[in-house]
């Protein structure tokens, strides 16, 4: 039940079904990038309903590229690197760090000034990442404190060698998408490894992109091509599903056409450590992106550890495996200090959410621990208008002993339009 933006969760005896989740909001921002960066008609296929990626569409619209929405399927007419035109406005990214940083690494080749803005969440989010390496490769750019709202003055770019201090792809991305417009290479080196979805996209797109190890390769001046790509399911919005499903007793879920990036299966790896059975059956792969159908059953739930080498490839998830943990398991996670600076400060929320759901949780420096060796009680968890706490807290609330009610549970359609109508159909 839905009112003024919470949602009741009853508590469930287990979860079962077929679900088919909303394409990859990851790969959705970089395709519609790409393609206003082709010349000619590219079409995405199961592109991401959410409103991050709406933003980037409004975004690659404002700079002169057409763009046809029907349903899940996107088409943009591009203009071609280095060839989109001066906004009339301030182009607003609503609440998406990816539009933003992305975006950036885009402008900064362009011979106009543009400003970048977005709503509260986002103008207290740090861009400083990417503005020093853009700096670095000619463009100009003025922040609020190295935040938004931030202006982009573009024009002519040099290749540089950077190293990331922060493991992101969203800093890798906006230096890679700076280097097409570059003169000479750009060569990005990683602090740790990271989504490699812009190298895969680049790709397919027609760049000739060159990793090897953690360094990524790129020539500037090259031509992009337009493409008719299908966008696999979102692992990371599967993800709810496969905690749900391993925390219940009697409880499976099957996820069919779901992305299995490699630089993305962590998640997998740490449930099945949590003692989650899985089957992935590994199908096809579109523009260089492999997908298949994962299966999870509940088989118990163990104590994991989540080192800081995990954290990389798990950061998006592991408020889910926070979740997964409040049905009898336990999880300690450390370097994830990024949390702290993401659509809200995800550890000290995520502790107080699941606290006020009844759970033992605690905060740590760059992480947190969760004990669930007591049952929840059910309470008022607000999501700080942050969507993925709000599916975490919902999962977590499934296992409680009465109802619970998540604020802001409106946020989900940041990513996940329709995630409390599939939990509703899922629970048994």
């Amino acid at each position: 039940m839905t009112v003024r933006g919470s949602f009741v969760v009853q508590p469930a005896n287990g979860v079962r079904g077929v679900v088919r989740v909303p394409g990859d909001k990851s790969i959705a921002h970089r395709y519609a990038l790409l393609a206003a960066l082709s010349p000619g008609r590219s079409v995405l296929r199961g592109y991401a309903p959410g409103a991050d990626c709406r933003a980037t569409l409004a975004c690659i619209e404002a700079l002169g590229a057409a763009v046809v929405r029907a349903e899940a399927t996107v088409t943009v007419i591009g203009r071609g690197v280095g060839r989109l035109s001066s906004p009339a406005g301030i182009l607003d990214a609503l609440n998406s760090g990816t539009t933003t940083r992305l975006l950036t690494g885009v402008l900064a080749g362009h011979p106009f000034t543009a400003t970048i803005t977005g709503d509260d969440s986002l103008r207290r989010r740090p861009m400083r990442r990417v503005i020093v390496p853009l700096t670095l490769m000619g463009a100009r750019i003025g922040s609020t404190n190295g935040c938004l709202p931030m202006t982009i003055e573009g024009g002519p770019l040099r290749g540089i060698d950077y190293h990331t201090e922060v493991p992101s792809a969203q800093v890798k991305s906006a230096i890679l998408l700076a280097g097409l417009h570059a003169s000479g290479v750009t060569r990005v080196t990683e602090s740790a490894p990271t989504r490699n979805h812009t190298e895969v996209a680049l790709s397919r797109f027609g760049a000739d992109v060159t990793v090897t190890g953690s360094v990524v390769e790129l020539r500037g001046g090259q031509t992009l091509h337009a493409v008719d790509l299908e966008i696999p399911g979102d692992l990371s919005s599967a993800a709810f599903w496969a905690v749900a499903a391993a925390a219940m007793p009697g409880s499976s879920v099957e996820l069919p056409q779901v992305g299995l990036n490699p630089t993305r299966r962590v998640v997998l790896d740490v449930l099945q450590r949590a003692g989650a059975e899985i089957e992935v059956d590994e199908s096809s792969s579109d523009g260089g992106e492999p997908v298949g159908c994962v299966r999870v059953r509940h088989a118990g739930v163990r104590p994991i550890t989540v080192s800081p080498g995990d954290v990389p490839g798990l950061i998006d998830e592991l408020p889910a495996l926070a979740a997964l943990a409040t049905h009898g398991g336990e999880i300690t996670v450390t370097g994830a200090a990024e949390l702290r600076v993401k659509e809200s400060d995800r550890i000290s929320a995520l502790v107080a959410g699941l606290r006020a759901l009844g759970a033992d949780a605690d905060e740590l420096p760059d992480g947190f621990h969760v004990n669930g060796s007591r049952r929840l009680a059910g309470g008022v968890a607000d999501a700080v208008g942050d969507h993925r706490l709000a599916m975490s807290f919902a999962i977590a609330a499934l296992g409680a002993r009465g109802p619970s009610t998540i604020l802001g549970a409106e946020s989900v359609d940041v990513s996940y339009p329709g995630f409390f109508g599939v939990l509703s159909s899922l629970t048994i």
